[in-house]
C-alpha cells in the first residue's frame, strides 16, 4: 500500500505517515490503532505496534468462559442450537473446534472429532475425516484457496500455509470446466450408509475487538439437495 493511499484509509496527511516511516514524528496511540485498522493488522500485532511505540496493548485475549462474554456465550449458543436439526460449529483461526451443536456432535463423532480437537488435523490425515469425504479432490481445491485466504487476512499464519501446503501437493488442479461453475461448492459426506450433501455459511462477531472472538468463526450446514433434507429430517423425528 501506498503512503498516498493509507493516508486517504486511515484518513491522516501523506506528510505525516512519511514522517512516521522515516522516525521524524512519533505515532500517539490512536495513531498506531487507527493506521492498525486501515492496515487490516491483525489485533495480536496490533498490541505489538503498540508496545513498540511505546504504550500498552489494549487488545484482550479472553476465553468464551469469562464472565465478560456471557452474553457472546449466550449468543453463539443460540445460534448453534436454533440450526438444529442441521450440523452448525464453531471453530477458531487455527479449525479447533468450540462448539458444536447437536447434529455437528453427532456427525463428527462418527469420525473421532470432539471439542478441543483440529479439523485441519483430520482433513489432513487419510484415515479421519477426509476419507468420510466422497468428492475429497473438489473439497480439498476450495479448501487450499480458502486457507491461503484466511492465512493472508492474518499477514500469514503458519498453521495454516502448511495445510495449504500439503494439499497443493495432493490435490491436482483440474483443467477448466465447461459451461458455468455451480452457485457454491457442495461437500458430500459418507454417513452410514448415507450420502448427505451440505453447503454451509461462515458467520463472525462484528465489531469484535478481543483477540480470539475476532479470530471465531460459526460455520452453519445446510442442505445441498431434497434427499439429505430429508434423511435430517427423519433422523430427528
Amino acid at each position: 500500500m501506498s503512503q498516498l493511499r493509507l493516508a486517504l484509509e486511515a484518513d491522516v496527511s501523506a506528510r505525516h505517515i512519511a514522517f512516521l516511516e522515516t522516525g521524524k514524528a512519533n505515532p500517539t496511540r490512536g495513531m498506531v490503532i487507527r493506521l492498525s485498522e486501515a492496515l487490516e493488522v491483525p489485533r495480536a500485532e496490533r498490541n505489538v505496534l503498540l508496545e513498540a511505540a511505546g504504550f500498552a496493548g489494549v487488545y484482550a485475549l479472553r476465553t468464551l468462559a469469562a464472565e465478560d462474554m456471557a452474553s457472546i456465550r449466550a449468543a453463539l449458543e443460540w445460534t448453534l442450537q436454533r440450526h438444529d436439526p442441521y450440523p452448525a460449529i464453531a471453530f477458531d483461526r487455527h479449525w479447533v473446534l468450540v462448539s458444536l451443536n447437536r447434529a455437528a456432535t453427532g456427525m463428527l463423532s462418527a469420525v473421532g472429532l470432539a471439542i478441543g480437537d483440529s479439523m485441519l488435523d483430520a482433513l489432513l490425515d487419510p484415515s479421519r475425516l477426509r476419507s468420510s469425504i466422497d468428492n475429497w479432490p473438489e473439497v480439498a481445491a476450495h479448501m487450499r484457496a480458502r486457507l491461503r485466504t484466511e492465512s493472508r487476512h492474518l499477514g500469514g499464519d503458519p498453521v495454516l500455509d502448511r495445510a495449504a501446503e500439503i494439499l497443493m501437493r495432493e490435490v491436482v488442479p483440474k483443467h477448466a470446466m465447461a459451461g458455468a461453475l455451480p452457485a457454491v461448492i457442495t461437500t458430500r459426506y459418507l454417513a452410514g450408509g448415507a450420502l448427505l450433501s451440505f453447503f454451509s455459511t461462515i458467520a463472525q462477531f462484528g465489531s469484535a475487538q478481543d483477540i480470539a472472538l475476532a479470530d471465531l468463526k460459526i460455520e452453519l450446514l445446510f442442505p445441498a439437495d431434497e434427499a439429505t433434507r430429508r434423511t435430517i429430517v427423519a433422523g430427528v423425528e
